[in-house]
């Protein structure tokens, strides 16, 4: 695509709803499928579609995601004129603010989009996880000569009033928007994944910026002036995997799902790799009495118990005779032995001693451990189940 579209990735979230994952990082550096974190995902599918250039806006503990992403290389996006552009917050002559809002994020970088003299602008988040092709979202666009489009998924119906919803006429041009309605008309649900016109949207995050009662977010602000102006807007259908991972469970789903075979291209598809930065561990080592069950292993990891149905990131140790079961154990964890865990997610570098037992009922959220846990209240009763 070159400059014709110019990327920006609004990867500033909080992530509350994570608790402890993002207790020090931002939700897009949260680690994900093994050696992954969430924004790999869409970084991956700027650079499948061809997209070049990408600004990715930070601002929530940005330290890790700033050390992760580093100058692009993973994503072969370390160039000269363009590539990857790290777009923090910042203070100019006149001042300046924290981002307010996702469209506030894009109006106060409008000088970066501008030097790339784009016609349109993809605006994407850094928290889903999913494949998609924005080259064919851009020729949709194009097609129907539209001024906005939003990519759209269809969502059961009792969970549409989470979402904006879109109602449209047959050919799929938007008259309505509900921002999570009550009663929601259909299952249409926005994915927060525009493509506008950049001396369109320039002008509205001009005149949204003035506002002083907006708060400057394209799904309750921009998008519905939009609308109200009668712009040309389209949406656009998505049928493959899409999951939002903002919270405890939905992120643990995500991962079990990388286990089940229909969603095997994922991590795996040799036509749409999904990138990321590589730490060079040495390969997994398994013991004598050591069994992986359906489960993701990850390179520097030593395994001499049992591992099923579960996802272990790089450089971690599973002692013998212990069980990990639909868990999610981060870098760096070590698990003592004659251990069992059930539906737990072990944060990076925490120990588990030994004999400790630890299970959560299906209809309950998983628990993430990590060493304030172990202190708190592995110690305290003495290592017996939670």
């Amino acid at each position: 695509m070159g400059n014709e579209c110019v990327a920006m990735l609004l990867a500033g979230g909080e992530g509350k709803r994570l608790g402890a994952l993002t207790t020090n990082i931002a939700k897009p550096a949260v680690p994900f499928g093994g050696k992954y974190r969430i924004i790999d995902f869409t970084l991956s599918n700027c650079a499948n579609s061809g997209i070049r250039t990408v600004g990715v806006l930070t601002q929530y503990s940005p330290h890790e995601l700033h050390r992760h992403i580093g100058n692009g290389k993973p994503w072969d996006m370390n160039r000269e004129k363009g590539g990857i552009t790290i777009l923090p917050p910042f203070t100019a002559k006149h001042g300046g603010e924290w981002y307010t809002g996702t469209a506030d994020a894009i109006y106060q970088n409008i000088h970066f989009v501008n030097q790339y003299n784009p016609k349109y602008v993809l605006v994407i988040s850094g928290d889903h996880i999913y494949q998609m092709n924005y080259e064919k979202l851009l020729e949709q666009h194009k097609q129907t000569n539209a001024e906005v489009t939003i990519s759209v998924i269809e969502v059961p119906i009792e969970e549409a009033h989470r979402f904006g919803i879109l109602n449209t006429t047959d050919n799929m041009q938007i008259y309505e928007f509900e921002e999570k309605p009550k009663n929601p008309k259909n299952n249409l649900a926005s994915m927060g994944i525009y493509v506008f016109n950049w001396d369109v949207l320039k002008n509205y995050l001009i005149k949204d910026a003035m506002k002083k009662t907006s708060s400057h977010d394209f799904g309750k602000d921009v998008i519905p002036a939009m609308l109200m102006d009668g712009r040309r807007m389209f949406a656009y259908r998505f049928s493959g995997y899409w999951k939002d991972v903002g919270t405890v469970s939905s992120y643990w789903e995500a991962n079990m799902d990388l286990l089940e075979d229909e969603y095997d291209d994922l991590v795996n598809s040799k036509t749409w790799r999904i990138y990321t930065k590589d730490s060079n561990y040495p390969p997994l080592f398994l013991g004598e009495r050591a069994k992986i069950i359906n489960s993701i292993a990850n390179s520097g990891s030593f395994i001499y118990g049992t591992v099923e149905k579960s996802v272990l990131f790089e450089n971690v140790e599973v002692g013998s005779d212990s069980d990990v079961v639909q868990s999610i154990i981060h870098s760096g964890a070590k698990i003592g032995r004659n251990v069992y865990l059930q539906r737990v997610i072990v944060m990076e570098n925490t120990i588990i001693p030994d004999g400790v037992r630890l299970a959560v009922a299906p209809n309950e959220d998983p628990l993430i451990i990590n060493e304030e846990i172990v202190k708190e209240r592995i110690a305290v009763t003495g290592g017996n189940s939670v």
